[in-house]
Parts: structure tokens; C-alpha cells; sequence
């Protein structure tokens, strides 16, 4: 997008008049390829400026991740069986 904004903006600035009929949509079609390996190439450079995890940080980080899961999953499961049981003997007690 940012490429295109700044080619009318030259387009404009230079006093030339943005191209219209078949002759733009083939220039479209023909750009279309450039843009894909500029975006590609935008793509690579980012990914190379990116600090990847070591593997025994990930190792550790899932670790945690499934133990503090487990934990609240039994936590969770306690406190709704305790509810549900003091639910029903509350509703037995005055239900009759």
C-alpha cells in the first residue's frame, strides 16, 4: 500500500497524469509480481531481525504452561464439585 501512495505522490508531483484504459491494467498485472518478491523480501528481512527462543527456553516455558493448566484445571474442578455439593445439599435442606 505504502508503495502505492508513494508512486501517485511522484505521479502527482511530477505533473503526470495517473494511466487509465488497457495500458494501466496491464501495468497492473505486470506489477503484481514485483510486489509479491518486494513483500517477500520485506518478509525475509523481518524474520532475520527476529530474536528466536532457545530450546531450552521453550522446553521450560511449555513446562510451566502445562503445569499451571493442570493445576488450575484440578483447582477449578475442586471448587465446582464443592459448589455443586453444597448447592444440592442446600436445596435438599429446603426443598422438603
Amino acid at each position: 500500500m505504502a508503495s502505492k501512495a508513494e508512486r501517485l505522490k511522484a505521479q502527482a508531483m511530477s505533473g503526470e497524469t495517473p494511466e487509465s484504459g488497457s495500458g494501466a491494467l496491464w501495468a497492473r498485472v505486470k506489477q503484481r509480481p514485483q510486489e509479491w518478491f518486494a513483500f517477500l523480501h520485506e518478509v525475509r528481512v523481518e524474520l532475520r531481525q527476529v530474536t528466536w527462543p532457545s530450546r531450552d527456553d521453550v522446553v521450560s516455558t511449555t513446562a510451566v504452561v502445562i503445569i499451571a493448566v493442570a493445576f488450575f484445571g484440578v483447582f477449578f474442578f475442586g471448587v465446582d464439585s464443592t459448589v455443586g455439593f453444597l448447592l444440592q445439599r442446600l436445596l435438599r435442606l429446603f426443598g422438603h
